[in-house]
Parts: C-alpha cells; sequence; structure tokens
C-alpha cells in the first residue's frame, strides 16, 4: 500500500499538472473511441498497449474477458455494453483475450475448480469455445491453449450480437467489433480476421487504417 498512496501523491504533483488540461475537459463530459472489454488479469495493461489516454477508452474488465449472452437478468456487463453503445455511442468494441490466462486455463480444467463455484459458473460462458478446442483433435499444449484463447474471443463476439444496443449500432453501421489476443511475453496483439477466419498481426489486418493514418499524418 504504501507504493500505491506514493504514486498517488506522484500523480498529482507531477502528472496532473502536466495533463490538467485534459483532466478539465473530461470532467464535462466522456466520448470514448471504444468499449474494451478485457480480462481482470493483472498483467493487462490498457492503456499501456494501446497508448490512450484517460477518456479515450470506457473499460469493462472480467475474468476471461467474457460477454454473457443478453437476457433479461441484469448484470454488470450487459449494463456497461447498453451504455457504452447506447448512450456514449462508442464507433467500436474490442474483445481483447492474452497469452497465460488462467481463466481459459480453468475453463479447459473444470475438474480443477470445484473448490471456487462461482468461477467454475461463471467460465460456462466460455463452453462452446472449449468444445472447439476438444473436437480439434490432437495438438501440443501450446496450440491447445492458442486456440482456446483465439475461440473465446470469437464466441464472446458472438455473445455481444445478442444485445439490442449491440445488433441495433450494428445494423446501422455505428459500431465495428473487433476480436484481439495479446501476447504478454512478446507484446504482439492479433486481430481477428472475418474474411480469413483466423487472426492476423495487426499490422495485417489494419493495414489499410495504419496506412491511412500516416497519410495524415505526412500532411499534417
Amino acid at each position: 500500500m504504501p507504493r500505491f498512496l506514493s504514486g498517488v501523491r506522484r500523480f498529482q504533483t507531477e502528472i496532473f499538472p502536466e495533463k490538467q488540461a485534459l483532466f478539465e475537459k473530461l470532467a464535462t463530459g466522456q466520448s470514448p473511441e471504444a468499449l474494451f472489454i478485457t480480462c481482470s488479469d493483472s498483467r493487462i495493461e490498457t492503456a499501456m498497449i494501446t497508448q490512450t489516454d484517460p477518456g479515450e477508452l470506457f473499460i469493462c474488465r472480467n475474468a476471461g474477458n467474457i460477454v454473457p449472452p443478453h437476457t433479461n437478468h441484469t448484470g454488470a456487463m450487459t449494463a456497461s455494453i447498453e451504455f457504452a453503445v447506447a448512450a456514449l455511442k462508442v464507433p467500436h468494441i474490442v474483445v481483447c483475450g492474452h497469452t497465460e490466462c488462467g481463466a481459459m486455463k480453468g475453463a479447459l480444467n473444470p475438474e480443477g475448480l470445484e473448490a471456487l463455484p462461482h468461477i467454475k459458473e461463471w467460465l460456462g460462458y466460455s463452453r462452446a469455445a472449449v468444445e472447439v478446442v476438444r473436437q480439434a483433435g490432437d495438438l501440443s499444449e501450446d496450440a491447445r491453449m492458442k486456440l482456446m484463447l483465439e475461440q473465446n474471443v470469437i464466441l464472446q463476439l458472438q455473445h455481444l450480437r445478442t444485445h439490442p444496443a449491440v445488433v441495433a449500432a450494428e445494423a446501422r453501421g455505428e459500431v465495428e467489433l473487433h476480436g484481439w489476443v495479446y501476447d504478454i511475453r512478446s507484446g504482439g496483439v492479433t486481430a481477428y480476421d472475418a474474411q480469413t477466419k483466423s487472426f492476423l498481426p495487426i499490422e495485417t489486418r489494419y493495414a489499410s487504417e495504419l496506412a491511412s493514418m500516416a497519410t495524415d499524418c505526412d500532411h499534417s
């Protein structure tokens, strides 16, 4: 705790004054560019990965970056998704998984979760991804986990499309869904490409967007 308190003091005395204009603007409201759904894992630092400032991402975190399918039951994820899409009008939603994910390891080995009943039940929202992995045949442990991480992201994108606010916004062309996997060891990020049904490096998946950004920078 002393380390955290020291960090707060440094933020107040050094960081905040440097970005005071930004925080004064944020005090009047928010207009994030994306709803970013990722894992609660302490190793995932969203601002560092995306190099974003406060106010640019509306972040939801939970074990396994899971999106429960829409039901009449109101949960934190359901309410947050509705608010981000229907109220804040985010133009992008990112579901971001990551390597060495304990939740996905647990989903593949539910027999080890008997003493953690709430976690076991929560990971049931990844069951369809588990079945894909189980039916994939004889894979190495690394290949098995990679497939699980990717299939879970794809599954949660499917779950997103059961939420009325998302369905309506996507039909109007107002929101775009993205599936990412972040590699903790290498810092690499891959993104799902619906055309090839595979995960590609972001430099490949978003080549046109990155080229357009480079052109805009050259002209500025």
